[in-house]
């Protein structure tokens, strides 16, 4: 994960040992949930809390409500199916099932029977990201965005530096479960092919999604979230998906893959706006000013001086393996 602002920060090269790799990708998806906790510049664009908000700001007791809304118990669906991306992505060497079943059996959360057919054959059930499967989607995305031929990769900031060194980013050189080096993988696929209209919808969104790590949208997807949901975000695409049915879905998947920091994010919206997290704009919730490396920080540090801080419940964190 990088939490840098400097967008140039390359990561050494990762050992395909099994053990490396699940310590590694745990630690990627761990800093992913607690990240972005220091002091920011950047203000909160309100200067008070309203009394009629203040008044419904979840006490402890009532924290668990606002949890449910930033994490749904049910899960969000999506509107996308998986099709068969999964076995492309295997037979693309995107993803090495042995390798990306023994992680999971290694810390203690084997694959389902549901997520082996994802992998293995395809499915046609529609996607839903919920707390238990939260991660096996951040792989499962990340692989897809990373392999998918796409001009996002090839011509988008990843390449500023040139081709040659595409490998250095926490998205390419962190990706271990391939039956391949990152760097062969990078783009190689056509898993998704997208009409101009489809392409066109894909940039209006990757270059408004940000992600509390960094300070790089979708677009610039030098981290796993980003490269994950680049990934989920080219399958919505194919298959039609609007503008705002993206930007909702990023909003959600966001808050899934970032409970902590979403929960901080939807106490704003109350605080300032007194709006729900599921009535709040998702174009804003996702947006540089709340979702984006500096805009999250300062978020945090305007609940914090306002005593406002809610910390997630422990279900929060069963988005990341234990």
């Amino acid at each position: 994960m990088s939490s840098e602002t400097d967008n140039t920060q390359r990561l050494p090269r990762v050992s395909n040992l099994i053990a490396v790799q699940s310590l590694i990708l745990l630690i990627v998806f761990a800093v992913g949930m607690g990240g972005g906790y220091y002091m920011g510049k950047q203000s909160v664009q309100t200067e008070s809390v309203t009394e009629e908000a203040a008044a419904a700001i979840p006490t402890e007791s009532g924290g668990t409500s606002m949890m449910h809304q930033v994490n749904p118990p049910d899960g969000y669906t999506i509107p996308a199916k998986f099709g068969g991306i999964g076995p492309h992505m295997v037979a693309a060497g995107a993803i090495s099932v042995g390798q990306f079943v023994q992680l999971y059996e290694q810390v203690g959360r084997p694959l389902n029977d549901e997520q082996l057919t994802i992998l293995n054959k395809g499915s046609n059930k529609q996607i839903v990201i919920n707390q238990n499967n939260a991660h096996f989607l951040l792989n499962f995305f990340w692989a897809l965005g990373l392999v998918n031929q796409n001009s996002i990769l090839t011509e988008g900031p990843m390449t500023a530096r040139g081709i040659e060194q595409v490998g250095g980013f926490a998205s390419t050189g962190g990706w271990t479960l391939g039956a391949k080096e990152p760097t062969e993988l990078y783009a190689s696929a056509q898993i998704i092919t997208l009409t101009e209209e489809q392409q066109a919808k894909l940039l209006e969104v990757v270059t408004a999604v940000y992600r509390p790590c960094c300070n790089n949208p979708t677009h610039f997807p030098d981290c796993n979230h980003g490269m994950a949901m680049l990934g989920l975000l080219e399958l919505m695409a194919s298959q039609n998906a609007s503008v705002d049915e993206m930007f909702e879905a990023a909003k959600y998947v966001n808050a899934f893959w970032y409970p902590q920091q979403m929960l901080e994010v939807a106490t704003a919206f109350k605080a300032t706006q007194n709006v729900s997290f599921t009535e709040a704009d998702s174009r804003l919730v996702v947006s540089e000013q709340y979702s984006s490396g500096t805009g999250f920080q300062a978020v945090h540090q305007w609940l914090a001086n306002n005593g406002l801080l809610e910390q997630a419940p422990n279900s929060g964190g069963s988005c990341g393996v234990q």
